[in-house]
């Protein structure tokens, strides 16, 4: 899927998705790689083409989605190809809060302030810390649906940037990929920013916030994911220390290591 001395991700090319690949080949710090064919990252799946289905299940032999998007995004989307299919199961962990109005959003918007105001600069990154602490039953949940799945699993949100790059930043973290391809594999979807945002611009659901701020905001920075990743280890002793702490067991990222990667 990639050439790794040029830099260059070859993409999954589907009539109904733009930003898919699968995540495999990618070094690990004691030099081996990620495994392909386990785990893929997507954009919105709705306007899969029959094709395109017949790809994931035949060829990739995709067996679990895991969808980051919120209820109300599933719902106003309504269903989407793959879930008519029987034998692929569909886990959903949404990374951003469910209900605007609860006891505890003041407070949410209030911690989200505060990290939007350590990071003027970079939204991004904050959002991303804001998932961490807001949502880790979703992060869990879905690393634990990867974990799961027989067979090829495809993790995706709207775009297949943000929520997704967060969740496979972490997957390919405890793979023991290196920092520098982790972050490598984020700045990716960059590639495909255009094709990405005509296809929300498609969406009634995601059409009008599209163009709140220019294409160069939505496109995906590798500094952004370097420094996301820097302070899980400031904060939590890295990826493996925050999933301890949030109940993400050393036997269960033993489990995930050893699916994720190609051993000699």
């Amino acid at each position: 899927m990639r050439n790794w001395d040029t830099g260059v991700v070859l993409w999954i090319d589907l009539e109904g998705a733009v930003n898919i690949r699968d995540v495999g080949g990618i070094p690990t710090e004691d030099g081996t790689t990620t495994a392909p064919g386990r785990l893929l990252r997507a954009d919105n799946l709705q306007d899969l083409s029959p094709a395109d289905v017949s790809y994931l299940l035949d060829t990739v032999g995709l067996s679990t989605v895991v969808d980051l998007r919120t209820k109300t995004e599933v719902h106003a989307e309504g269903p989407a190809p793959l879930t008519r299919v029987g034998r692929v199961s569909h886990e959903h962990h949404s990374l951003l809060p469910e209900g605007t109005w609860d006891p505890a959003a003041e407070a949410l918007l209030v911690r989200h302030r505060q990290e939007a105001e350590r990071y003027p600069d970079d939204p991004a990154c904050a959002h991303y810390l804001c998932y961490v602490t807001e949502r880790p039953d979703s992060i869990v949940g879905a690393l634990r649906a990867i974990n799961r799945a027989p067979g090829a699993a495809l993790v995706h949100c709207a775009a297949g940037k943000d929520r997704t790059g967060v969740v496979v930043a972490f997957a390919l973290s405890v793979a023991g990929a290196r920092r520098a391809e982790i972050v490598r594999d984020y700045a990716a979807t960059g590639e495909r920013i255009s094709a990405i945002l005509a296809r929300l611009r498609s969406s009634a659901t995601y059409a009008e916030d599209v163009d709140k701020v220019p294409e160069h905001r939505h496109t995906p920075r590798a500094e952004t994911m370097a420094e996301f990743l820097d302070q899980l280890d400031r904060r939590f002793g890295g990826v493996p220390g925050w999933l301890v702490d949030n109940g993400f067991g050393e036997d269960e990222i033993g489990a995930l290591r050893r699916k994720l990667r190609t051993e000699p």
